[in-house]
């Protein structure tokens, strides 16, 4: 029998935990969660698996390769794009699944008899089994009713108090015949408990519950973590220890591992493999030690669960925490209970890290300091409190309103007293809180806001230079990250802050060098209402009326949800263009990638049926978009960027564009037809936006993934501009979205990211600078090495944001930029592996 191991999940509340590692491969008695699972597959002798990845997928592909040093037979499958779902990534490997075969998750820990769970299953001829147990506590799991008989009759994803008529509980695990997968959509997102399961419900299907006995924890939070570690090193549940030494009763200990005379070790405990423990040192029942740890003399170690390659310094006190990969403690300091402190992150002498702080990886606690809040946006090397785009972070959760305060407080601690500034937001409820919390933080400091209230960034940006203000402040939902705030900062002309006075904002914050006004000095706020008007004038000054006028274009607009009240659709309904508008109501919470996907499908539908010019799907509050052309097929990315740089060079001859480093060669292609000009800049907004308002005669800015600056309008992105725009050019140049696909370049463009640690990257840039002749090598962003010609290249490109490199490969050769994506993505792999290494090795012999 084959299984298929769900270990696609980030675990984003497991965090810091997961920030460099894929949930599935989080240690549990200092082996991967995964690990526990794979063993438990191949004790019931099912050895051939297939593991489904999204997150991180190299870090699991690594650890188990094919599978033969753990006795089974490893494939893996790789959600590229997005992810698809619990059942949407099985529906994807199908063809893998030609007889009945398991689920089961990568992140859950247990010792159900698999054996006989298979045998109940054919026993009911079942088409679905699920694996169930008993909790005491079912709400933050999906509750199944059976009969009398086994046979599910009822469902209820994680019930409220109210709701709860069962404390019996679907545990992730099932068995299942291949034919249950045709009631799935291809490469759609879809889920077993939300999708599947209720549909063959309602079908009549035979589908059973199979009650396990045993032990069974879903590792979803971190006290769950914690505990899960504690029951496994308690024999609540029995893990596979063989390859340490059980030196007396309850007390495991590796391979090489030195302990003191004089250290004092209660059981039971777990001490990996090339430990050193030095004298005096106590550990306390329930402690967990993971591989090549040292811990200095006089250490007090009561139940901490230590990663690999962490240095606990000498008295150190560590009480019931996480300490992560590779971090270093040093002498005197406290790690108190429920703390957790991420990978390669240092803790200096006598500080203090407070109960229930998370510290995120690669982070520095100078030496005597007190920490009782999560250090998220704090200091480290490479990563500050701005990212690309602004101050980006999960909301409610790194984006909380005592963090915009603050935030607020420091922007306007760097501004004159008296100043004005503009905010605005998107018109979600969680934008609102934040902003006004911005706005209480701007007026503690003598600044006075010019309420701008839920207005589209486009709108914000041209307002700005028509007020007397000093900057503005939007806030909206990531357009990278559903589950993300973004704050961004522009200056009086409209364009992002320069990095210098991010640094100046940086460093009030983190200084807390914060203004405070006299009660007479708190700013006062005023609201603007002419916003709309300001941004219509200004938008038809920049147009060909007449034109869009003369088309009767009929144009079909999705608003995914995201807005209330369009103002586009106006704007072209006052000049004669029928704009068929979707989805133009308002949810809280945004749409997946599936969701979206969806809707761009059913965009293509009507455009079609409705006989359109052109469909568009716009997002991230206005600034993007995604084309759909009259035979409903989605253009969107490098295929957008070209088209654009079609569009407006044959209308503007001679004229220039700007374009981020990473954008198709066919960008320069088009060019050279119409005797134009290319600028190509960092890959970050606001790069783009200072070069297309610094360059004479450009007449487009960005691209397919970021948006479109039309810089005679306003300085940022706009999308709702690039619409009508779009409608005059196809207008005056006679041709359709299809017509001006068929005539763009082929050029072969792609992309892979790969995992590379905060502390590799720049040793990685500069391995590659050295490694490759001079003149082939371009270092506006990241390191672009060309082959053969302008139009072949590769570009390694750090994330700002991420422990993450993007790979682009370039050229007109196919074959060639699968084989140099191969390539270099082996080299990146290769070198972070050496690396980490390497200051694994340097840390043990320094410390």
């Amino acid at each position: 029998m084959r299984a298929v191991l769900m270990a696609g999940g980030s675990g984003t509340r497991l965090r810091p935990l997961t920030c460099d590692l894929p949930k599935p491969m989080v240690p549990i008695l200092n082996r991967p969660i995964a690990e526990h699972i794979i063993n438990l597959l191949r004790d019931h002798q099912i050895k051939e698996i297939i593991a489904t990845l999204h997150y991180l997928p190299d870090v699991m592909r690594e650890h188990f390769g094919d599978g033969a040093d753990f006795g089974v037979q490893m494939t893996y499958a790789v959600e590229e794009d997005q992810p698809l779902g619990t059942a949407g990534c099985v529906k994807n490997i199908a063809e893998l699944l030609d007889r009945t075969f398991l689920v089961i998750s990568g992140d859950s820990i247990t010792n159900f008899d698999l054996t006989a769970a298979i045998k109940f299953h054919r026993s009911k001829q079942s088409k679905a089994t699920l694996v169930l147990t008993r909790v005491p506590d079912p709400m933050e799991f999906g509750v199944v009713i059976t009969d009398e008989n086994q046979r599910i009759n009822r469902f209820l994803e994680k019930p409220s108090t109210s709701e709860i008529f069962s404390d019996t509980v679907n545990t992730g695990t099932y068995i299942l015949e291949p034919e249950v997968l045709d009631y799935l959509p291809a490469d759609r997102e879809s889920d077993f408990s939300k999708d599947l399961f209720p549909l063959l419900l309602e079908k009549g299907e035979p589908m059973y519950g199979y009650i396990a006995e045993g032990y069974w924890c879903d590792v979803g939070q971190l006290d769950v973590y914690r505990e899960a570690q504690y029951d496994a090193l308690r024999g609540k549940i029995k893990l596979d220890l063989s390859c340490y030494d059980e030196v007396r009763p309850g007390l495991w200990v590796g391979q090489n591992t030195f302990i003191d005379d004089s250290a004092s070790v209660e059981v039971p405990a777990l001490i990996g493999n090339n430990c050193h423990i030095g004298a005096r040192v106590k550990i306390d029942g329930g402690s967990i030690i993971g591989d090549n740890v040292t811990v200095g003399a006089d250490a007090n170690l009561k139940r901490p669960i230590i990663w690999n390659g962490a240095i606990i310094g000498e008295d150190v006190h560590l009480r019931a925490c996480v300490i992560c990969r590779s971090t270093r403690v040093d002498r005197r300091a406290h790690v108190l209970e429920g703390a957790v402190v991420g990978s390669l992150s240092a803790v200096g002498e006598e500080a203090q890290v407070g109960p229930s702080v998370r510290v995120w990886p690669s982070k520095k606690i100078e030496s005597g300091a007190v920490l009782n809040h999560n250090l998220i946006w704090g200091e480290q090397a490479k990563r500050n409190l701005f990212g690309q785009r602004g101050v980006e972070g999960l909301a409610n959760v790194d984006i909380t309103p005592e963090f915009a305060v603050k935030l607020g407080a420091a922007y306007g601690s760097t501004l004159k007293p008296g100043s004005a500034v503009s905010v605005s937001r998107d018109q979600r409820s969680i934008s609102r809180m934040v902003s006004r919390s911005l706005i209480a933080g701007l007026m503690s400091v003598g600044i006075s806001v010019v309420n701008l209230e839920a207005t589209a960034i486009p709108i914000a940006r041209t307002v700005a230079s028509t007020i007397s203000i000093a900057g503005g402040i939007h806030v909206r939902i990531s357009p990278d990250r559903s589950d993300y705030i973004l704050i961004e900062f522009y200056d009086i002309k409209g364009i992002n802050i320069t990095k210098a006075a991010e640094k100046k904002i940086e460093g009030a914050y983190f200084k807390e060098d914060l203004r405070r006004a006299l009660i007479p000095e708190i700013g006062e706020m005023s609201y603007f209402t002419q916003a709309h008007e300001v941004y219509s004038r200004t938008f038809e000054r920049q147009m060909n009326i007449e034109a869009i006028r003369y088309s009767n274009s009929k144009v079909v607009i999705d608003y995914v949800y995201a807005v209330s009240g369009a103002f586009l659709p106006q704007v072209l309904a006052k000049f004669g263009c029928d704009a068929v508008v979707l989805n133009a109501s308002l949810k809280q919470n945004s749409l997946s990638n599936g969701e979206r996907e969806y809707l761009l499908d059913q965009l293509g539908r009507v455009v079609k049926a409705l006989s359109a010019n052109f469909g568009v799907q716009v997002s991230a509050n206005g600034e993007q978009l995604i084309l759909v052309d009259e035979s409903g097929i989605a253009i969107r990315g490098e295929m957008l960027t070209a088209l654009m740089v079609n569009l407006m060079l044959t209308s503007h001859p001679r004229g220039t564009v700007v374009v981020p480093v990473h954008a198709s060669s066919a960008v320069e292609e088009i060019a050279r037809r119409y005797h134009s000009k290319v600028i190509r800049t960092k890959a970050n907004p606001t790069a783009l936006m200072e070069a297309a308002h610094k360059n004479s005669n450009v007449v487009l800015g960005g691209s397919g993934n970021m948006g479109f600056i039309f810089p005679q309008l306003h300085p940022g992105f706009d999308g709702m501009f690039c619409i009508a725009k779009v409608i005059e050019m196809m207008t005056v140049q006679e041709r359709s979205l299809g017509q001006i696909k068929a005539e763009l370049p082929r050029v072969t463009h792609r992309s892979y990211s790969v995992r590379c640690p905060w502390t590799v990257k720049g040793s990685l840039m500069r391995y590659l600078v050295e490694s490759h002749s001079p003149d082939r090598l371009e270092l506006l962003d990241g390191v672009k090495i060309f082959n053969y010609g302008d139009d072949n290249w590769v570009l390694v490109l750090p994330d700002a944001s991420e422990p993450t490199v993007h790979i682009f490969a370039n050229s007109n050769d196919r074959d060639w930029v699968s084989e140099t994506l191969k390539e270099y993505r082996a080299l990146v792999h290769d070198f972070v592996s050496q690396t980490e290494a390497e200051i694994r090795q340097n840390k043990l012999v320094n410390g």
